[in-house]
Order: structure tokens, then C-alpha cells, then sequence
């Protein structure tokens, strides 16, 4: 009985560590937790469709809000990103497996406990109410009685242990397992950028991490930490949230800038215009990320010194950013374009981020900001910049990187109504925002008057959502209609005729990537074996067994243990949430005595799989 639970496909999912089988997971996850997210914005905006609605009105509408904007940054951007760096990064730098199997498995398992964990606080006591920025005094118990808040502040510790496991191992990754011959100035776009982000999870996870466990020990064991009268400080708060919330705009678009820089010269048929600079680029932004957190804070009471050097540094991250988009341009400049889907939306990207990154500048000047701030012209920006970015980013990259996940094309009929429909969707949901805040509407309100004339505006932005919203039901058609029509889409090893490592190796890969590492001469070292007339990569090693590491069930017993834990201080029981800790502490026990040192594909297996291909 045991043997053939053990044998079951969903065993076989849960105990993974093949780094591609995760990718998909965190494709899965991130899909539901978008569906869920989007059906939160949708209630929002047909509250907003009429003044004086009362569809969704008070703490309802502002748990609507804190949760669709703490998923859709956490468990929808995040790990669908990861998902792809999980199946491209490795293959793109000629690894057979990424440096920590074990941690990549966990780090899965605990964001997806966390998200849901979160997302229980729907079924029991109420959800997050206090916007996802979770500011105190308001996340404390006295304005924001009940369970909420803590199911927020549980949830993201749990994930983002699991998102910091995730940093880490690509990081060693990247550094320590590269193919023979793949110099950092070789390595792909999107490999940098996955490189760079990784570093600022490693750096702007921890304040987030410290100011979360403040407001856990303020709310369960009646800390101090934010009460004037005590001696302590909300502002605290918000420096702590800001020192990782603005890294975290970076950790979610660097990856989409190089899921773009791939996109765009695999379609224009030519090397990416001034790869050197577009490197250093992304270094200097992940760089000045760490250096620009209080503009977000200009009205706080900073004073001008502090708020006129933030304000200039958050000028100067233009200008690595503009390098990039003019790099781009040049790309396509005189490029055989093909207008596939995943190009389709990597186009659409450049002029709907840098309109983003217009308003952005705008609101890097205090006194404007002191006008802007808090209205939806806030709102309209950093959707420009997080949909417009990163969620195009990611659409692109579901679109090219799906064959080499699943071995069939998407339909690109049907690729290209999504495309449409979402582009058109977005534009008209949130340009007229920018509108609705120069006409004084604020954030976060959940009604308005018809005196105030902005009634048409929000109308217009409700049915571009709707459009959203229909557009990401033709992707997942599309998923269905596809899936059905796999062998006619079935692709080859190279269906977008690209450039880079992971277009060598049969689409799906195998399990363990390369049947021997390649050796690698050149930037874009697969178009170049191409230009030269060859049709394999050099390798760089005989053909021999390969080791592999083993499936295993700890990472899910030790993320069970993570949530147990947080399920007892979420219900204030210091026993329960004790013992769910003990769990995690005897399986990393377990895992430290550990004997199994993995197995070998033998040579036979190697040969089968290669005439299969």
C-alpha cells in the first residue's frame, strides 16, 4: 500500500526536486493566488462603478484592498518570476540542477503555506484590513481588533522565509554552477537579472523579517515597540517596510527587464544592443534600490535635507533605467521582427513602463508629491509599473519559455485575443486614474458623490478591468485548447530559433538538463554554433553516468510544521504555535542524520532519452 502511494503522480509532485517541476509549481501557485487577487480588484471596481454604491462598503472594502494588493505583490509576482528563473536560469547557464535541490523544494512549500495561510483569514474571523502596507498604529490591536492582521503578518513570515531560501540558492547557483566557458559577461539577460534580484531578496527581506516580528510581538505579547507614549515610534514601521517595499519594485521588474532583453533578440533576430551596458544598468539599480525607500515617505516630516537627497536619488535611478529602453529600441532597430505573442507583449512593455517611469519622476519631486500622495494618480503609476511591467514580464515569458516547460506551443490565435484584450483592459482601467487623483479623488475610499465628476472616469477604468478580467479567461482557454491540440503544437528543441543554453536540450528538458555540459564560446553561444553550421553545442566532458538528487517528503513535513505554528499564534495559543515549531526543529534534525546521497541515470537511460528526442 505504501509502495504504491509512494509511486502515485502527486507523491511524485510533492517530494520533487527537479528545479523544473518546481518552476511549474510555482507557475500553479501563482496562477490561483492571481485568480484570487483579480477577483478581489474586480469587487473593488464595481463598488466604484456608481457613487454612492453600497455593494462592498467599510472594513469589507478594505480587506478587499490590503489582500489584493499583498497577494498580487507576494504571491503572484514573486513566484510566478520564480517560477520561471526556477525553469530557465539553470538551463540558460548550462547547470544540471540549481546549487541546493533541498532549499529550492522548501522555499516552494513555504510560499505557498504562507499565501495559504493568509488566505484562510477569509474563511475564519475576518482578512487583513489596514492596506498592504500594513502601517501601525492602525495593524495594532486596538483599531484592528480580531485575527486580520495576524494572518498577515504569520503569513509573509512564512513566505518569505521560503522567498529568501529561494535568493540564496540562485545566487550560489549562478555563481558556482555554470557551464565550462559561461563568463558573467556571457550569461544571458535574464540570468542577470535573476542574479541581481536574488541579491536584493538576500538584503531587503530581513527589515521586512524584523519589522513583522515587532508587530507580532506588539500584537500577541503586548510589546511597546510603536507606542508614543511608551517610548516608541510608528514611523519605525514604515522605515523597515520601505527599506525592502521599494528593493521589492526592483526584485519583481529586474527579472521582466530580462525576460524582455531575451524576448526582444531572439524576435529581432540580433544580438541585444549594448549587452555590457545593459549589465552594468542592471547592477546600478539594484544598487541605488536600496538607496531611494523614503520617497515614499516624503509627508511623513522627514525634513527637506532628508527628503531632498531621497528625491534626487530616486531621479538618478532613471538613467540606468532609461539605458535599458533605448537599448531595447536599438534592438529592433532594423531587426527581422517577428510578431509572435511573447513579442507582441515585449513590445507593448516599452512605451506602457516608461509611462509608468514618467510618472514616477513626478512623484520623486516633494512638493509634487505632497499633492500626489495618497490619491489614485499613486495608484495609476505603480500599476503602470508593476502590471505594466511585471505582469507583462511574466505573460511574455509564459508565452516563450512554455514550450520548453510542457514540449507544445500555446495557440497563438488565441494568444494574441489575450494580448489584446489584456493591453487595451489595462490602459483603459488605469491611465484614466491618473485623472481621477489630478481631479482629488484619495486612495483607498470606497465611495464617492456624483457632484465630484469623476463618475464617467471610474466607469471607463471598471470596464477596462472587466476586459482584464476577460482576457485572463481566454489565457486559460487557451491553456485547455492547446493542451488538446498538443501534438499538432508539439516543438523541437529550438521552436523560437533562439540563442541561448536552454534551446539546445529537447523541449520538455530532461531531468537532468544536459547530457553533458556544453562548452560555451561566445555571448548568445547557441545562435553563434548556429551561424558557424553546427548543430549542437561542443561538450564539454565524455559521456558518463549522471548524479542526480533524490525526491523527498521533508520539505513538505517541515512547512507543515511552519504552518501548524502559525495557525496557533494566529488563534493566540502559544502551545499549538510551540508545537508546530518543535515539528520543524526534529525534521531539521532528521535531515541533518540524513544518509542518502542520491542516485546515478546511467549511461543506458542517457542514450534512450537522447534517440527520443
Amino acid at each position: 500500500m505504501l509502495d504504491r502511494f509512494r509511486s502515485h503522480w502527486l507523491w511524485d509532485w510533492i517530494t520533487t526536486v527537479d528545479h523544473k517541476k518546481i518552476g511549474i509549481l510555482y507557475a500553479i501557485g501563482g496562477g490561483i493566488f492571481f485568480v484570487i487577487g483579480g477577483i478581489e480588484a474586480l469587487l473593488m471596481r464595481l463598488q466604484l462603478f456608481y457613487p454612492d454604491n453600497d455593494f462592498i462598503v467599510g472594513r469589507t472594502f478594505n480587506e478587499l484592498l490590503s489582500m489584493h494588493g499583498t497577494t498580487m505583490i507576494f504571491f503572484v509576482a514573486m513566484p510566478l518570476l520564480f517560477a520561471f528563473m526556477n525553469v530557465a536560469v539553470p538551463l540558460q547557464i548550462g547547470a544540471r540542477d540549481v546549487a541546493f535541490p533541498f532549499l529550492n523544494s522548501l522555499g516552494f512549500w513555504l510560499f505557498f503555506a504562507g499565501g495559504l495561510l493568509m488566505n484562510l483569514s477569509w474563511l475564519f474571523g475576518g482578512a487583513p484590513d489596514s492596506g498592504w502596507t500594513n502601517y501601525v498604529p492602525i495593524a495594532l490591536n486596538e483599531y484592528s481588533p480580531g485575527t486580520g492582521i495576524d494572518y498577515y503578518v504569520l503569513g509573509l513570515q512564512i513566505s518569505g522565509i521560503g522567498t529568501t531560501m529561494g535568493g540564496l540558492n540562485f545566487i550560489a547557483t549562478i555563481i558556482n554552477m555554470r557551464a565550462p566557458g559561461m563568463t558573467f559577461l556571457r550569461m544571458p539577460l535574464f540570468t542577470w537579472t535573476s542574479f541581481v534580484a536574488s541579491a536584493l531578496i538576500l538584503f531587503g527581506f530581513p527589515p521586512l523579517t524584523a519589522g513583522l516580528f515587532l508587530v507580532m510581538f506588539e500584537r500577541l505579547f503586548g510589546a511597546n515597540f510603536f507606542d508614543v507614549a511608551l517610548g516608541g515610534n510608528p514611523v519605525i514601521w514604515q522605515h523597515l517596510f520601505w527599506i525592502f517595499g521599494h528593493p521589492e519594485v526592483y526584485i519583481v521588474i529586474l527579472p521582466a527587464f530580462g525576460i524582455m532583453s531575451d524576448i526582444i533578440s531572439t524576435f529581432s533576430k540580433k544580438r541585444l544592443f549594448g549587452y555590457t551596458s545593459m549589465v552594468f544598468a542592471t547592477l546600478l539599480i539594484g544598487f541605488l534600490g536600496f538607496m531611494v525607500w523614503a520617497h515614499h515617505m516624503f509627508t511623513v516630516g522627514m525634513g527637506p535635507v532628508a527628503n531632498s537627497i531621497f528625491a534626487i536619488a530616486t531621479m538618478a535611478i532613471a538613467v540606468p533605467t532609461g539605458i535599458k529602453v533605448f537599448n531595447w529600441l536599438f534592438t529592433m532597430w532594423g531587426g527581422k521582427i517577428t510578431y509572435s505573442t511573447a513579442m507582441l507583449y515585449a513590445v507593448g512593455f516599452i512605451p506602457t513602463f516608461v509611462l509608468g517611469g514618467v510618472t514616477g519622476i513626478m512623484l520623486a519631486s516633494p512638493p509634487a508629491d505632497y499633492q500626489y500622495h495618497d490619491s489614485y494618480f499613486v495608484v495609476a503609476h505603480f500599476h503602470y509599473v508593476l502590471i505594466g511591467g511585471t505582469v507583462f514580464g511574466i505573460l511574455a515569458g509564459l508565452y516563450y519559455w512554455w514550450p520548453k516547460m510542457f514540449g507544445y506551443k500555446l495557440n497563438e490565435t488565441l494568444g494574441k485575443w489575450n494580448f489584446w484584450l489584456f493591453f487595451i483592459g489595462f490602459h483603459l482601467t488605469f491611465f484614466i486614474q491618473h485623472f481621477i487623483g489630478l481631479y482629488g479623488m484619495p486612495r483607498r475610499y470606497f465611495t464617492y458623490q456624483a457632484e465630484d465628476g469623476i463618475t464617467l472616469f471610474n466607469q471607463i477604468s471598471t470596464v477596462g478591468a472587466v476586459l482584464m478580467g476577460i482576457a485572463s479567461i481566454v489565457l486559460v482557454v487557451n491553456f485547455v485548447v492547446s493542451y488538446r491540440n498538443r501534438k499538432e503544437l508539439a516543438a523541437d528543441n529550438d521552436p523560437w530559433d533562439g540563442r541561448t543554453l536552454e534551446w539546445t536540450i529537447p523541449s520538455p528538458a530532461p531531468e537532468y538538463n544536459f547530457a553533458q555540459l556544453p562548452r560555451v564560446r561566445s555571448l548568445d553561444c547557441w545562435w553563434q554554433e548556429k551561424m558557424e553550421g553546427n548543430k549542437e553545442m561542443e561538450p564539454a566532458e565524455p559521456l558518463a553516468p549522471i548524479h542526480m538528487p533524490s525526491s523527498t517528503h521533508l520539505p513538505f513535513v517541515m512547512t507543515l510544521g511552519f504552518f501548524v505554528s502559525g495557525l496557533g499564534f494566529v488563534f493566540r495559543s502559544v502551545e499549538v504555535g510551540v508545537l508546530g515549531l518543535i515539528v520543524v526543529l526534529l525534521t531539521m534534525f532528521l535531515r541533518s542524520f540524513e544518509q542518502d546521497h542520491g542516485y546515478h541515470i546511467e549511461l543506458d537511460e542517457i542514450k534512450k532519452t537522447q534517440k527520443g528526442a
